[in-house]
């Protein structure tokens, strides 16, 4: 299936997602759920809601976040139409969620990879970082997975897999045709960007959704933490999906020459902005010496690449705003669902004391993996995690809120299967050089092995750092 046989499909189901998402909205008032109160009522109304919109995508994703809190605050806050809701959360707690700790850590991200792509730092670094691999097909494949991977947890994937397929589209077109390796390399870089991202709370949106999710139930998880748990996981995934295009996608040659036209730029903003990456990333890494919150770290280089004009206006305007809006929306969806005890009222309709603590976060991962396969990982995050949180709060079911966070965003970023699946995925299909069924065989075979993985490893380093 191509690209645009997709976009006419989403064209053709738009209308009648944004039919059925209003049918949703409206379905409390016309159906009555025992046990569930009208405030709750209203919130699973905008759940339902949120669930069409983001599946159909009859809007912008970021523009369903906008209207989650919009109707949050028109239906279940202190300001609600109609008679006072008792204890009804405050307007701007659903505002507030524009500007929510989490959202400053991403915004940090993003200021760092806006940054870096403007003095062509990811270029140079990758140009530097290739060296040592030599020109051995196998050697060039692996470094460039390792730059993406590694590029990936600071920065925006979808803006390292497009610097980095910008480098290899030249080789891809260089080889024979019919050479394997044109597969293998297109598919390295967004394979390698999204196995990355699992790496850092900054690396993916799910990872920020946990984190700023754990945050509001009084769970801290800092940077360094949740990068002691991920990075070696994410190496050996690395390195085990390199031996798997390897195996696949064999060159015809055993050598290949990279070059990357990329200088050191020295003009005193770049330099303002190389010191200000590196403190960023040493005080992120070192929290727990420091105690400064990662979310308050930052807001670092957004102060000061502001206020010294290493940013304009134009910089500024160019910042991946509606990923940081989707994201927003997914923590005010939470706080609905929590404040309003729908979350409560949804475990109830399942008997989960029937099933095992660890089969339930396995279901929970394979739902997130699922839904992240056809849409935004971001969105199967936030309808997921308000349901995954309030599982593991509730007393009884001994399931470690971290975890059960945890695995949802790791689940939900090894979906990779299908160019829909994520935007470096994308990226890479429309190279022409990858194949569906190419991208489904390795993107499948990569998320299998992510979540066992993870399952594995996982649990006995978070009881280690004593996260829980």
């Amino acid at each position: 299936m191509t690209i645009l046989n997709v976009r006419s499909i989403s064209n053709a189901i738009r209308p009648v997602g944004l039919a059925v998402a209003v049918v949703a909205l409206v379905i409390p008032w016309i159906v009555d759920f025992p046990e569930l109160s009208d405030v709750g009522s209203r919130m699973f109304g905008i759940f339902l809601m949120a669930i069409v919109l983001w599946v159909t995508e009859a809007i912008p994703l970021h523009a369903t976040a906008t209207l989650i809190v919009l109707l949050e605050i028109l239906l279940i806050s202190d300001q609600a139409f109609g008679e006072a809701i008792p204890d009804a959360p405050a307007f701007s707690t659903f505002f507030a969620a524009f500007a929510h700790p989490v959202i400053m850590l991403f915004l940090g991200g993003f200021f760092i990879a806006e940054g870096a792509a403007k003095f062509g730092f990811d270029r140079y670094l990758a140009k530097v970082m290739l060296r040592p691999f030599g020109s051995s097909t196998s050697r060039i494949m692996l470094g460039l997975m390792v730059i993406t991977a590694g590029l990936s947890m600071f920065m925006s994937n979808t803006a390292t897999t497009a610097t980095l397929m910008a480098v290899i589209i030249p080789v891809i077109a260089s080889l024979p045709p019919g050479d394997r390796l044109k597969t293998g390399l297109a598919l390295s870089i967004p394979i390698a960007a999204n196995i990355g991202g699992m790496g850092t709370p900054v690396g993916t949106p799910p990872n920020a959704i946990a984190v700023g999710s754990l945050a509001d139930a009084g769970i801290s998880v800092s940077f360094l933490e949740w990068m002691v748990v991920a990075v070696p996981i994410v190496l050996l995934l690395l390195f085990g999906a390199w031996w798997l295009l390897g195996r696949f996608y064999r060159s015809s040659s055993d050598r290949i020459e990279i070059a990357i036209e990329a200088s050191f730029d020295r003009s005193l903003p770049a330099m303002v902005f190389y010191v200000t990456f590196a403190v960023t990333v040493i005080l992120w890494l070192t929290e727990p010496i420091h105690g400064v919150s990662s979310s308050i770290v930052g807001f670092l280089p957004v102060v000061i690449l502001l206020s010294t004009r290493v940013f304009t206006t134009r910089d500024l305007q160019s910042i991946q705003w509606n990923v940081l809006w989707l994201v927003a929306g997914g923590i005010a969806l939470g706080i609905g669902v929590g404040t309003s005890g729908l979350d409560e009222w949804l475990v109830s309709q399942v008997n989960w004391e029937a099933i095992e603590p660890g089969m339930i976060i396995f279901v929970l991962a394979l739902i997130a993996i699922a839904l992240s396969t056809v849409i935004s990982n971001s969105a199967a995050t936030n309808l997921l995690m308000p349901i995954g949180l309030s599982l593991a709060i509730s007393a009884g079911f001994g399931l470690s809120p971290v975890l059960v966070a945890f695995f949802i965003a790791i689940a939900a970023s090894s979906a990779m299967a299908l160019p829909v699946s994520t935007p470096p995925n994308a990226i890479a299909y429309s190279t022409g050089a990858v194949k569906t069924k190419d991208m489904s065989m390795v993107g499948l075979a990569v998320g299998a092995v992510s979540l066992v993985l993870f399952f594995v490893l996982a649990p006995p380093i978070w009881s280690l750092l004593g996260v829980t």
